[in-house]
């Protein structure tokens, strides 16, 4: 007993980063010389499961105590995030327009089999499933991780507490959260297997044809997504914090973008992010509401393979978009990538809404959306990698500035 304490001890007090990496290298080692294990395989699918089950839940409690326990001064921050989550989807979009523009990419669509998934047909779908999905029954949401709804019933439940129940009631709501918090904890502690299995399984289903039938589109997407990632997010970071972005930067990629880009799931990347505004001081009144909100609305990387996508199907059908419709594109692509859904391959099905701008039939739009889900194994990844990393990102730099300036 005192050998696995002592073990487990010295686990825990090592980097988890470092761990992590660990994992990496173990994972794709073991794939490269025992393909096929689904016992290895299984140590990733346990882990993502555990984080998407237990994300609702911590959201749920998190804003439900954080509401009714809430201080004066939180206005201002969200007013911020929400600003920054929004402006910087917009120009991830503007980003990827004048890349499509000096970086024309085309899509091999022959042979391609189109995807039968629903996809929005128009902006104004995307807006009636967001109505609807707020307005859903709060158990059903935290069921299957709506979680516009279930910030919308634990704010509303926040408030009835805050103005209706005794201290000694709010003192147990936040009692719960600091229980499931604990939780989370555990389940982040076991990442590096968790991650290992998901490298495992990747190396070893995935072929390198995809670079090379789709090099091009991919380094364009992935390009995008760099550039928005290491140039225009910390750039507008440090204009509003006045000092150098890439220390915190560097903070949130390691420890936020590395799982999210194994997990390919900002929904399952919340309890990460909220672990990691934990340990940066961020107010948890601020960061429970702000991160799950983030990872709704804050969709930089959806609204690149939304513009370079339909850009691209442009190119190949022999359309030359104008800069005034490109534009447009960028703001429908912001909208668009607003309602996409938080998990794997979420923005594609947006694809259609934004081809039909240039009058693509659906059916041409969906074997596009079939050719996204094929190179979704790295496009995927580093959209969820960017989209999610940027949740913690802005919400710590949004906290540091009141610190700083207020």
């Amino acid at each position: 007993m005192g050998i696995a304490k002592s073990i487990l001890n010295r686990w825990q007090q090592t980097n988890l980063m470092l761990r992590i990496l660990a994992g990496i290298v173990i994972g794709a080692v073991l794939a490269l010389t025992v393909p096929g294990a689904g016992v290895i395989s299984m140590l990733g699918d346990l882990f993502v499961g555990a984080l998407k089950a237990i994300a609702p839940v911590l959201v749920a409690v998190l804003v439900t105590s954080s509401v009714a326990t809430a201080r004066p001064g939180l206005g201002s921050r969200f007013r911020t995030v929400i600003t920054l989550y929004l402006l910087t989807t917009l120009l991830a979009a503007v980003v990827a327009v004048i890349a499509s523009f000096i970086f024309p990419a085309q899509i091999a669509l022959t042979d391609v089999s189109g995807a039968s998934t629903a996809a929005p047909g128009a902006l104004g779908d995307v807006f009636r499933n967001i109505v609807r999905e707020v307005m859903s029954n709060p158990v059903t949401a935290i069921a299957n991780a709506n979680y516009l709804s279930i910030l919308f019933w634990a704010a509303l439940i926040g408030l009835a507490l805050k103005t209706a129940a005794g201290e000694q009631t709010i003192s147990s709501v936040r009692h719960w959260a600091d229980a499931v918090s604990k939780v989370v904890a555990w389940i982040i502690q076991c990442a590096p297997f968790g991650i290992l299995g998901l490298v495992y399984t990747t190396v070893s289903q995935s072929g390198l044809e995809i670079f090379t039938t789709y090099g091009k589109l991919l380094l364009l997407l992935v390009g995008c997504m760099l550039t928005v990632s290491l140039v225009l997010n910390p750039l507008i970071v440090g204009c509003i914090l006045r000092r150098n972005p890439y220390p915190l930067l560097w903070i949130c990629l390691k420890e936020s973008a590395v799982s999210a880009f194994f997990t390919r799931s900002s929904a399952a990347n919340i309890p990460v992010n909220m672990n990691l505004c934990k340990q940066m001081g961020v107010d948890e009144d601020f960061y429970s509401v702000s991160i799950p909100l983030g990872s709704t609305i804050n969709m930089n990387g959806a609204a690149v393979t939304i513009t370079v996508m339909t850009m691209a199907t442009c190119y190949t059908l022999g359309i030359v978009p104008s800069f005034g419709s490109a534009m447009l594109l960028s703001i429908i692509a912001t909208f668009g990538a607003c309602g996409a859904s938080g998990v794997a391959g979420g923005s594609l099905l947006l694809i259609p809404m934004a081809c039909s701008l240039f009058g693509i039939s659906n059916d041409v739009a969906m074997q596009v959306v079939a050719v996204g889900f094929i190179i979704g194994v790295v496009q995927d990844s580093v959209e969820t990698a960017l989209n999610s990393s940027g949740d913690a990102f802005f919400t710590i730099a949004t906290d540091m500035r009141n610190r700083l300036f207020l």
